[in-house]
């Protein structure tokens, strides 16, 4: 269990996928069978973070309350928070300054999902480094469309570039980062881009000028999905079904996740299927029981 507290952004327009997202939420829509949002808050429970807030669109918190209501079904605690305009993904950290208080936080965009078999392991160990920031590199074949970092030759991050035309590497920067608990002032000090908004980018870049940025490179074991546009969540669903047909687990489902870091019961799981339809997503919880009483 981590002293680090999450956020998840779950705010935006989606229009991207319009007109899907005109009654609802980019991030409530289904990834296979579970909605969006379990996986980045999945991300976050494998962290060890059991304090989260969620900040989403004014129209959309009720709805975000009705599914995951406080938390304690997963052994976590949840809060919620309206966005009235979408200004940066830097601006999460302004909204939730007094939620996060003095600690240190993990900000994770609601659309991103992660996978992989040492994945708990890599956030476990990032989420206990207590100064400076970490962010997550993963190669891509379309680089000018994502933050992209450049390296020493010692592997060190040089600079981070927004959607450059001519990229020095192929190496983005995912929607995944860990912060010290500089980062609300940080925030702060930043100054709209020339679109307007506070810049992830420009935060980052101050803890590479700190000297403080660590990066931590997903290599081929490791999958990163961005869930944004139709092809995109197309593929996300495609992959996680195939993933969990051919494995027969569930990836990123919070019960889970919450059962086996002990921060809830067997009872407690027992009690929470119940209350599920009947399919397959609640018969896996159903085998967990058999197999862990």
């Amino acid at each position: 269990m981590s002293n680090r507290k999450g956020i998840i952004l779950a705010g935006g327009s989606g229009s991207r996928l319009y007109p899907i997202t005109s009654a609802t939420s980019k991030q409530l829509l289904p990834v296979f069978d579970k909605p969006m949002v379990f996986y980045p808050l999945s991300t976050l429970m494998l962290s060890g973070i059991t304090e989260i807030l969620i900040i989403t669109n004014p129209e959309n918190v009720t709805n975000y309350k009705d599914l995951l209501g406080d938390g304690s079904q997963f052994g976590i605690k949840l809060e919620y928070l309206a966005q009235a305009k979408p200004n940066g993904i830097a601006e999460a950290l302004i909204l939730g300054q007094d939620f996060l208080g003095n600690s240190d936080c993990a900000l994770i965009l609601g659309d991103n999902i992660f996978y992989g078999s040492n994945l708990q392991e890599i956030l476990l160990r990032s989420s206990k480094v207590s100064h400076g920031a970490t962010i997550f590199g993963y190669r891509v074949s379309d680089p000018s469309r994502y933050g992209i970092a450049s390296f020493d030759v010692n592997g060190r991050v040089t600079k981070i570039v927004e959607k450059p035309s001519k990229p020095e590497t192929n190496v983005a920067v995912t929607g995944l980062y860990f912060y010290d608990n500089r980062a609300v002032n940080f925030a702060n000090s930043l100054s709209p881009s020339n679109r307007g908004e506070l810049e992830i980018t420009d935060l980052n870049t101050l803890y590479l000028e700190d000297q403080s940025l660590n990066i931590e490179l997903l290599g081929r074991g490791y999958a990163w999905l961005d869930a944004g546009t139709y092809e995109s969540l197309l593929d996300a669903s495609n992959f996680i079904s195939t993933i969990q047909k051919r494995q027969g687990t569930l990836v990123c489902s919070p019960e889970e996740i919450a059962l086996k870091n002990k921060w809830i019961s067997l009872a407690e799981l027992n009690e929470l299927v119940k209350t599920y339809s009947e399919n397959s997503y609640s018969m896996y919880l159903k085998s967990l029981l058999d197999q862990w009483s």
